[in-house]
């Protein structure tokens, strides 16, 4: 779509505000909304540990959804490749649909790769003060590779995929992550650590 066409296209369209609002929805679930975003290299443990995190979650009585890579790449994004530019596309549709589940007043978690700061600054510009909460899960290189749990990184090594995050692709990691996980401990104490966290910053609290 041109620019002239994109700039005419907005021009045309107004967000539409219902009376039911996510302060109402939230006040329904009884809970804050929030993006928990869960980055790391492949096979680090991320889609592990939202998982559990998500039950233990939705055990305590909150309002989830967990939103893995993989599955988008299915849907909602199975037009987008691999390059610069898809990629942080991807990352900006992810972005999108979560504050739309949000606004329905749900607890929403991610588990993508991510690789560039830029991309996962602007999602978490994207969102209002104290919804969005960045995990880090911090595996070394070597132990994702040992796990491939896909066998991506064994397709990378015989030249099937070229260009793969931590390899031939640069993966940035956060600086300053909300939670900074390393997972040499077991994935239950990972998601109590997240836990503490989450009910520390507000996102969630005992009552539930």
């Amino acid at each position: 779509m041109s620019t002239s066409h994109t700039s005419h296209a907005h021009e045309t369209v107004v967000w539409h505000q219902y009376s039911i609002d996510k302060k109402y929805r939230a006040k329904q679930k009884k809970q804050h909304p929030a993006l928990i975003w869960f980055t790391g290299l492949s096979g680090s443990g991320k889609s592990t540990i939202a998982g559990a995190l998500e039950i233990k979650l939705a055990q305590l009585g909150h309002h989830t959804y967990l939103l893995d890579g993989d599955n988008v790449r299915l849907g909602l994004c199975r037009d987008l490749g691999f390059s610069y530019h898809d990629r942080c596309e991807n990352i900006r549709r992810v972005g999108e649909v979560a504050k739309l589940m949000m606004d329905s007043g749900l607890i929403v978690l991610s588990a993508f790769v991510s690789p560039f700061y830029d991309e996962r600054q602007l999602v978490r510009e994207s969102m209002a003060d104290g919804e969005f909460l960045e995990i880090f899960v911090d595996t070394p290189l070597e132990v994702c590779e040992a796990r491939d749990p896909k066998g991506l990184y064994k397709k990378v090594r015989s030249g099937e995929i070229k260009a793969f995050t931590g390899i031939s692709s640069v993966y940035e990691a956060p600086k300053q992550p909300d939670i900074h996980l390393h997972t040499d401990q077991p994935v239950d104490m990972l998601v109590e650590q997240c836990l503490a966290q989450l009910r520390q910053a507000g996102f969630i609290t005992l009552s539930h």
